[in-house]
């Protein structure tokens, strides 16, 4: 079983390393990180040999059962899982329930399914039915299935209690079950977190998923844009000064860099990386320093660039879901920008491309426009991380934390 140990704390910060990982039980997983974002399995633009040109791709893969729920015929068929059957096979798997990017259908659980949307529409779940996926598809870690669909910006006090009972009927049902098979028991099984933003429920539900014998916690119903930040973070604070300090904590849906440095603040461990794909399909770059001892001579970023484009004139590119952390290489002051994507990136776009040249392919609907972005993105966040570990070891987490609030300003 995955053991995490933790080397320092800077306030509720975690600064350690989850071992025993894998069959073989050698590989590592250091936190605070986070997961590799796949869609259907895949990472998104990008193939098995593009993924590897990668620095710092993360040792555990994220696939959505949303996505895969469908497939279940097709991998029983198969019977070696999802991890050979998509190239995944030297990396571990961790299956969440649904895909962090994708908005939730609300109203369609009840207290004997959870319903997922894939694309071939939506797919009820009972617990019976979820073991047997996770029999075909034979990822290393499990979230258990959950009501996960009421969010933490809302919603009416019998629903929240709801949630939170649904989801501990259905985590005793799972480990009943997976306990019986040869196969699942001993997996990794995740806990969810629910109660929408009852704070009373959220307790609630971390304590008694506390009680059973999962081997880490998932921080469910973040995500998305609606909702108080300020509440979000109390709930988190709340929640996690509940659960116990030896397994990890996950949340899904909270990739901005500076709400990455609120959570894990609040004791948070890991993270999707499904932010660098939503960059991405909005035809931007991350680029931003993480730096917290910055060289001015080289890491100071253009402070224009980091507003975006905000007086670049171009209506088209004026999208308020961009955020103060990219640039959106749509807009037309890029046409004869021949600079990288970010001064100092080793990534391959920005070793062998100019934002002039990713411009041009976004203009023209190129697919390698969504590659080099990926790659560029993917690589800037995942160093992001590794600065974030190394900011923490040197004690300097609160000057990183500064240096990407400024940022956002």
């Amino acid at each position: 079983m995955m053991k995490l140990t933790i080397s320092a704390v800077t306030g509720r910060a975690r600064l350690g390393v989850i071992s025993s990982l894998g069959q073989s039980g050698e590989k590592t997983l250091e936190v605070p990180g986070c997961l590799l974002y796949t869609r259907t399995a895949s990472p998104p633009h990008l193939t098995h040999d593009t993924l590897q040109s990668i620095a710092g791709v993360p040792p555990v893969t994220h696939v959505t059962l949303s996505t895969l729920a469908e497939h279940q015929e097709v991998l029983e068929e198969y019977k070696e899982g999802i991890g050979q059957f998509a190239g995944l096979s030297d990396t571990l798997l961790y299956c969440s329930v649904n895909d962090p990017v994708a908005p939730t259908a609300p109203g369609y659980n009840t207290n004997k399914t959870v319903s997922v949307w894939g694309s071939g529409g939506r797919l009820e779940l009972t617990p019976q039915k979820f073991v047997s996926l996770q029999r075909a598809l034979r990822v290393d870690w499990i979230q258990c299935l959950s009501d996960g669909e009421v969010m933490a910006d809302g919603c009416s006090r019998k629903r929240a209690r709801k949630s939170v009972d649904r989801s501990l009927a259905f985590l005793d049902e799972c480990l009943q079950l997976m306990s019986k098979s040869e196969a699942l028991k001993q997996k990794v099984v995740i806990g969810a977190i629910e109660g929408g933003d009852l704070q009373e429920e959220r307790l609630r539900s971390a304590r008694e998923t506390a009680k059973r014998p999962v081997s880490g916690f998932l921080l469910d119903g973040f995500q998305g844009r609606s909702g108080s930040h300020e509440a979000k973070m109390d709930l988190i604070s709340a929640v996690t000064a509940e659960l116990p300090e030896d397994k990890p904590r996950i949340i899904h849906g909270l990739g901005r860099p500076d709400q990455v440095l609120d959570c894990i603040e609040r004791g948070v461990d890991l993270f999707d990386s499904s932010f660098p794909y939503e960059v991405t399909e909005r035809g931007c770059a991350l680029c931003f320093t993480h730096q917290y001892q910055p060289d001015p001579e080289t890491a100071v970023l253009d402070e224009e660039e980091l507003r975006n484009g905000e007086k670049s004139g171009d209506p088209e590119t004026e999208r308020r879901d961009v955020t103060a952390y990219e640039i959106c290489l749509k807009e037309r002051r890029f046409r004869e920008d021949f600079r990288p994507l970010q001064d100092g990136c080793t990534c391959y776009c920005c070793r062998h491309h100019s934002r002039a040249y990713v411009h041009h392919l976004l203009t023209a609907k190129e697919l390698l426009a969504g590659i080099l972005l990926m790659m560029h993105n993917f690589q800037r966040y995942f160093s992001f991380f590794r600065c974030v570990r190394q900011a923490m070891s040197d004690g300097r987490f609160i000057h990183l934390k500064k240096e990407i609030q400024r940022q956002s300003a």
